[in-house]
């Protein structure tokens, strides 16, 4: 429907009556500034503002009362209800301005929203109003030039007055409450209403002012029941008694009236007031016009019993404005602590964000500040220093390699693992765990070839665990592989590489080994620094790799512990074997540490019995032992060098050392900006929630600046 607008003379100029301008005194005018101030702050959605609300049943006159209260030609149409909140501010300002824009209902999608605020417009001429409010009526989907052509809205258009003589008011008129469906209306229609005027009059600062038309008994008109409940004692509730010339004169019913306007049946403290407005034969006069005509009624109708306080648009002003004025100068100290809450509030929202990393500048900052808290307890803890309450122990509790202070301590549990790595390669690492003879016997060949034990079981870690074998078992392995890998050696000899071979057999399982008690640190320091130590433990492998490469080589031995073990064994043997001839010769055993007189003539004996034993004596066994001598030798030298690569190669130098350094600050300074803002800006529903609360402080803040201002230079 098209809205055709007033044609008054005093509408395109935008004026008011003198009626308008005396609303309030200076010391009003003041008290009523700061709120509007407040509101300017657009703080209405955060706090409980004073405010004026003007509410009742569908065709009660609530549009009649607005716009002879404000004197604001309304565009309406006789056929036409209000459809949504419609809030009306008058402000003081330098020229006369009417700015009209929507508020959306914050249930809305955002796109919507972002849709909606868009819309503001400004004009100077109320001639321009109907087409404007149409366009809004547009973007709330409201109208016939609506695509959703919804009835009612919960948004809320907002129309504000400015000039030079404006008093500082808002009031806001609500749509009618429904009280019977109709073919335009349905229950979805009515409940919206209705939760809408609850929504509004249930606010602590609101002024009702409940409009009943005396042409409908007041006991069938809802509002008087929703206004009770909400404030069952009156005290900021008033009654408006609309279009009391329709009343049939000396009837009942305008008795009924004159006593409801007495405040007689339905009580309010605030009282009641009638108001004579335009009719639908009228609407077109002048707000002048409006006046006269009022005054004239109530001179002469049954209302002229009441005071003239209680009758009269310029007397409702008078009173609205004494009793805003009153209701604002009582609730501003409140205001100010809810003001102040809600600030604290705000503030404490905005600290749980941490700053703002909106910017390339704060991104940097912000990945500088976390670099350079992460490399302190990272160094920290990788140098052993556990003065920061981050390596806090509680007093019961254990060092166990999984919990979380355990592993806060990375030095301490990366010692620990890499001794029980140590103890671990020492009882598991080697294949065939060879149970050595006793250097004072000689070995007899045996006359049947022994076989190797089973396993007694695997690992939790899937390492076999080293298989137990007796010397003469281990000679047979030696003398098997002894033949299959024969040279052009002379005989007697043997092929040097044949250590080598035994010995990969020896060190199958350290692989494995070394894998494990790898992972198991890198696991302890990606629980350290999560997925930032993954590259470190792909490094360390690969120099694991390097290491077992170099273990598939033949060995290549300068360590003079490996000489030393190999010459002992050949003389353990060899002082074996001679104790053994001299035995024979003597026939008896004989230490030779204490028969020094008889020591000449037995070596004579026993060298010349071990020169002719040895054309005949297994050349294939001596090389045996030496070949087993030597593998075993070799082993303990690699497995001291192996335990020692994996805990400072693999483990120290590319997973622990350095663990500091994957997060530095210097790290974040050649980071270039784009790859700052990717890895660091905050999501856009954060920059967004930020924001909101940035303005919010804003507000709260300038409207908390007006209050203690106004509050300690001019107390009310």
């Amino acid at each position: 429907m098209i809205l055709t607008p007033p044609e008054t003379d005093d509408a395109p100029e935008m004026k008011m009556t003198d009626s308008m301008k005396a609303l309030e005194s200076s010391q009003q005018s003041r008290v009523l500034d700061t709120v509007a101030q407040i509101r300017k702050c657009g703080l209405e959605g955060v706090l409980s503002l004073p405010q004026i609300v003007v509410c009742g049943d569908q065709s009660a006159g609530k549009s009649s009362v607005l716009e002879a209260l404000t004197e604001i030609p309304y565009p309406r149409n006789d056929n036409l209800c209000t459809r949504y909140a419609t809030e009306i501010i008058l402000r003081r300002g330098f020229v006369e301005l009417l700015t009209v824009k929507v508020i959306p209902d914050n249930q809305r999608d955002a796109s919507d929203q972002e849709k909606i605020r868009k819309f503001s417009a400004t004009i100077n001429d109320f001639n321009e109003l109907p087409a404007l409010m149409n366009k809004a009526n547009e973007v709330m989907g409201i109208g016939a030039g609506s695509s959703t052509s919804r009835a009612f809205s919960r948004d809320v258009l907002s129309i504000t007055i400015e000039g030079p003589n404006r008093p500082q008011l808002t009031v806001v008129d609500l749509p009618g409450l429904i009280q019977n469906k109709t073919k335009d209306t349905q229950e979805s229609d009515v409940k919206l209403v209705d939760e809408l005027t609850e929504s509004y009059i249930g606010q602590e600062r609101t002024i009702c002012l409940a409009v009943v038309a005396a042409t409908n008994d007041y006991a069938n008109q809802g509002i008087l029941t929703k206004v009770q409940k909400v404030d069952p004692d009156g005290n900021r509730s008033m009654g408006i008694i609309t279009k009391p010339d329709r009343l049939e004169k000396g009837s009942g019913t305008e008795k009924a009236f004159v006593e409801l306007a007495q405040n007689k049946d339905v009580h309010f403290k605030l009282g009641w007031h009638v108001l004579r407005n335009r009719g639908f034969d009228n609407i077109n006069s002048s707000f002048l016009e409006r006046n006269a005509n009022e005054s004239n009624y109530f001179r002469t109708s049954a209302f002229k019993v009441l005071p003239k306080t209680a009758v009269g648009i310029d007397a409702l002003r008078k009173r609205l404005s004494d009793l805003l004025f009153e209701h604002v100068k009582k609730e501003l100290p409140k205001l100010r602590e809810d003001l102040e809450v809600a600030l604290k509030g705000a503030h404490s929202q905005r600290e749980t964000l941490g700053k703002s990393r909106a910017s390339v500048q704060q991104c940097r900052e912000f990945m500088t500040s976390l670099s350079q808290g992460i490399f302190e307890i990272a160094k920290a803890a990788i140098d052993g220093r556990y003065e920061e309450e981050f390596f806090r122990f509680k007093e019961d509790e254990g060092f166990e390699p999984t919990s979380q202070a355990t592993i806060r301590r990375l030095r301490a549990l990366v010692q620990n693992l890499n001794s029980l790595f140590s103890d671990n390669m020492d009882k598991n690492g080697i294949k065939y765990l060879i149970e050595w003879p006793d250097s004072s016997k000689v070995r007899q060949p045996p006359t049947t070839p022994a076989k190797a034990p089973k396993s007694d079981g695997v690992l939790d870690s899937g390492v076999e665990k080293p298989i137990r074998v007796t010397y003469d078992w281990a000679l047979e392995w030696v003398e098997k592989r002894l033949e299959s890998s024969r040279g052009r050696e002379l005989q007697g000899n043997f092929n040097p590489l044949i250590i080598g071979e035994l010995s990969w057999a020896q060190i199958s399982e350290w692989e494995e080994l070394a894998i494990i008690h790898t992972e198991i640190v890198a696991e302890k320091c990606e629980a350290f620094l999560q997925d930032l130590i993954e590259t470190m433990r792909d490094r360390s492998l690969r120099e694991l790799e390097s290491l077992l490469d170099d273990l598939k080589s033949h060995p290549i031995n300068y360590n003079d512990y490996y000489i030393q073990t190999v010459k002992k064994r050949r003389e353990d043997r060899l002082e074996a074997l001679m104790l053994q001839q001299v035995t024979d010769v003597a026939g008896q055993a004989i230490d030779l540490t204490q028969k020094e007189q008889n020591r000449d003539e037995v070596l004579r004996v026993v060298l010349a019995k071990m020169k002719s034993d040895s054309k005949s004596s297994d050349l294939k066994a001596h090389s045996c032992e030496e070949v087993l001598d030597c593998v075993n030798a070799i082993y303990k030298v690699q497995l001291k060098t192996f335990v020692a690569n994996v805990t400072t190669q693999c483990v120290e130098r590319h997973v622990v050392r350095g663990l500091e350094n994957i997060f530095a600050p210097l790290a974040v300074a050649k980071m270039s900006d784009e790859d700052l803002s990717e890895v660091a800006s905050e999501p856009l529903s954060l920059r967004s929630h930020r924001e909101f609360l940035d303005d919010r402080i804003a507000k709260l803040e300038q409207g908390h600046d007006i209050l203690k201002k106004v509050m300690r230079n001019a107390p009310v």
